[in-house]
């Protein structure tokens, strides 16, 4: 297997309901390394960045204002296929859908405050990565 990186965002809902422990140990105990993790803030150029294919959707200035609307955890995380071990991890984007045992599907109820987002390919990770740990080795 092939060691990846990928990066992760627990979003604002989910460091408002204190879930940053119960989520991050999930992904420890699945055997992943944290390579970097931050907490931060982040305004609008930041979300439009980070989502610049979504931009131009109509359902998108919901999404920026949720990203926006609190802090959230910024990490990134490091193991054998971590790009599919996350986003299987984490569930289908639709908490009322994803499967109990998932992050999603044992804590979320929405499509837009699902708790985390997850890179969803190595190219898609590395173009994440840099954007928001720019000096990461």
């Amino acid at each position: 297997m092939t060691v990846e990186r990928t990066l992760v965002l627990i979003k604002p809902d989910g460091v408002r309901r204190g879930l940053i422990g119960a989520i991050l140990s999930r992904y420890e105990n699945k055997g992943l390394r944290t390579v970097a993790l931050d907490q931060r803030v982040v305004d609008s150029a930041m979300a439009d960045r980070h989502y610049a294919e979504h931009v131009e959707k109509a359902w998108y200035p919901p999404l920026r204002a949720f990203i926006t609307s609190g802090p959230l955890i910024a990490m990134v995380l490091e193991g054998p296929s971590a790009v599919e071990a996350v986003r299987h991890l984490n569930g289908a984007t639709d908490g009322v859908a994803a499967e109990p045992g998932s992050v999603r599907g044992d804590y979320s109820l929405s499509n837009r405050e699902n708790l985390v987002h997850a890179s969803d390919s190595l190219e898609s990770s590395a173009r994440e990565i840099a954007l928001w740990f720019p000096t990461l080795p």
